[in-house]
């Protein structure tokens, strides 16, 4: 049966190569001498040739090694390379990662999130592709991406899924009548025009069902699909909106920066 070459074999030649004795070679592989001895003799069986030969008081390697010495480094420094890879996958530090996410996140909350991520990980790439949730989810099931960031989501048996809630609030214009309320009901925008998304989305169909349990209707002035655009148009004080927290506050943060700026 043929034997097998072994990574330590390789180890233990190419030790001996540079120091030219055994004894300095164990003492660098952390192994004793007879061990190092045992695996070159095996080696050397191996591929049926010597290794070595006495020169001077030293080793020196034979006209076949010195042959092979250049590959067998290559595959030393290859194991060491995948060596260094595998800690950074384990530690989180290297890989590539693929989400897919709606086109109003790739281009407000998920950037920063993005750059804290990477700050520390220099062997990690990214790839973000926005596009309405029906794409993402076909998407994920596809296994395309690892990971979906998406709205109205009612679950899928390929696909593993954490619902996070987030809070609901009404932006207006400066000077707004609306600023006394400490809380904005669908009462208190009866006559508003509303800035709203698309009225097949689900959170249209639960904005519409709160005017409705509160018998008050819902005057449309603008629908968009991004909850970042609904509060561009309002900055410029056209109409009401009713957006998610995340881009109310991400609005008023980055129209802080400009005027900073």
């Amino acid at each position: 049966m043929t034997r097998k070459l072994r990574l330590r074999q390789f180890e233990a030649l190419m030790a001996v190569i540079h120091h030219g004795s055994v004894t300095r070679a164990a003492k660098q592989l952390g192994i004793s001498q007879p061990a190092v001895s045992r695996l070159l003799a095996d080696l050397g069986h191996t591929l049926g040739f010597p290794l070595f030969d006495r020169r001077g008081g030293q080793l020196a390697p034979t006209q076949e090694v010195r042959f092979l010495q250049a590959d067998i480094q290559k595959v030393l420094d290859l194991m060491d390379q995948i060596g260094e890879v595998s800690q950074s996958i384990t530690q989180r530090k290297a890989g590539h990662i693929r989400i897919a996410c709606l086109p109003g996140f790739a281009t407000s909350h998920l950037p920063a999130v993005v750059a804290r991520f990477l700050k520390d990980r220099p062997g990690v790439s990214i790839t973000i592709e926005p596009d309405r949730p029906e794409r993402i989810l076909e998407w994920m099931i596809d296994e395309q991406f690892d990971f979906g960031i998406t709205d109205g989501f009612r679950g899928h048996s390929a696909v593993a899924s954490r619902d996070i809630d987030v809070r609901t609030v009404c932006i207006f214009p400066a000077g707004h009548e609306l600023e006394k309320c400490d809380e904005v009901t669908p009462t208190d925008l009866a006559g508003e025009r509303i800035i709203h998304t698309l009225r097949d989305s689900d959170f249209f169909k639960s904005l519409s069902s709160a005017f409705v349990a509160a018998n008050t209707g819902l005057e449309t002035l603008v629908e968009t699909r991004q909850f970042t655009a609904a509060c561009e148009l309002v900055s410029h004080g056209l109409g009401v909106a009713v957006v998610s927290e995340l881009d109310a506050l991400y609005s008023e943060s980055r129209k802080t920066r400009d005027f900073m700026g």
